[in-house]
């Protein structure tokens, strides 16, 4: 029987969609649970920043085991910056890396990210969806530099919560 690559092609998609969204669900579904159960008396983004930075802390540590000084730092600040964006890239959004103005700074930027829309689904403020991101991208970064013995930081320039359009991050030594 002949198989209709078309057809395949557009189940695999929509397969991988579903998957990427089911991983963002089960985020804020999560979070709404860890709010319900500390009632009144529980801070809800304090709470959702506390799911984020075990995000982050779990990412960090699938980041160690890919960085390299091989192509000098250069080329470490470009693999920590493909690191972020292939995570990212895996829920859906869409994500470049670019060299900056110098060679130890590269520029992140999501054109579209699904976060901000599941948080508005599940009521959360954007303000805890960008201090959220920022946590991860913080994270990461200084679980990097205590395994390399490196200073980068990670700064936000724009954000998609902040409705700027897009959100860039400026990775640099």
């Amino acid at each position: 029987m002949p198989v209709d690559a078309e057809k395949e092609i557009t189940r695999l998609w929509r397969a991988l969609h579903g998957a990427q969204d089911t991983a963002i669900k089960n985020f804020y579904q999560w979070r709404k649970v860890a709010v319900e159960l500390a009632g009144k008396s529980g801070n809800a983004m304090e709470i959702g920043l506390k799911g984020w930075e075990a995000m982050a802390q779990d990412l960090g540590k699938s980041y160690l085991p890919r960085l390299s000084f091989k192509k000098g730092e250069p080329g470490f600040i470009q693999i920590v910056g493909g690191l972020i964006a292939g995570t990212w890239q895996s829920y859906g959004a869409v994500v470049d890396v670019k060299l900056g103005r110098s060679p130890t700074e590269a520029i992140i930027t999501w054109s579209r990210c699904p976060w901000p829309a599941f948080a508005k689904e599940f009521n959360v403020a954007m303000k805890e969806d960008l201090a959220g991101c920022n946590l991860v991208m913080a994270t990461v970064v200084n679980m990097a530099n205590a395994f390399m013995g490196t200073d980068l930081k990670v700064e936000t320039m724009k954000a998609i919560p902040r409705s700027e359009g897009a959100c860039v991050r400026r990775l640099y030594k």
